[in-house]
């Protein structure tokens, strides 16, 4: 599987390093040098120093013979424009972002833009290993907390 990733934070760049261990073709993108020193040193995959916003960073990094692109950048806003241009310039078949904001999550995911929200999970494993619950599908915990007035309250 071709995959394209942006954002080498450490959720990139752990994605970047098990997927290519298993023998995936793995582009990885970020703004910033630095952070592909995340990245091991037997890492084969591509590194491209650019903007996951920008048309020709994409194409730099082969986006549209892509099989799946994945934003996990700390942006919201640029990951889940990104998804939007790889999902829809560039036709790429599936495209998975990671959201912080749960409101934004599902909104996003009732638009059918595949989104993780890393709040809602970790909240929901926190809550289900404090009361010795067994985990559940992250399908359920990407709902964790959206009924709650908590949410509505605004953003912490």
């Amino acid at each position: 599987m071709k995959v394209v990733i942006l954002g080498c934070g450490r959720v990139g760049a752990t994605i970047a390093a098990t997927m290519a261990r298993e023998g995936h073709e793995i582009t990885i993108i970020d703004r910033n040098p630095d952070s592909f020193r995340r990245l091991a040193n037997d890492f084969d995959g591509k590194k491209i120093i650019g903007n996951g916003l920008s048309e020709e960073t994409l194409q730099k990094a082969d986006v549209e013979h892509a099989d799946a692109f994945v934003a996990v950048t700390n942006g919201d806003n640029r990951n889940i424009m990104s998804v939007q241009l790889a999902k829809v310039r560039f036709k790429v078949p599936k495209v998975v972002a990671r959201i912080y904001d749960p409101i934004r999550s599902s909104a996003y995911a009732n638009m059918g833009i595949d989104t993780i929200c890393t709040t809602c999970v970790g909240a929901g494993v926190i809550h289900d290993k404090i009361l010795g619950k067994p985990y559940s599908a992250v399908e359920e915990y990407c709902q964790f907390g959206l009924d709650d007035k908590v949410l509505e309250a605004g953003n912490d």
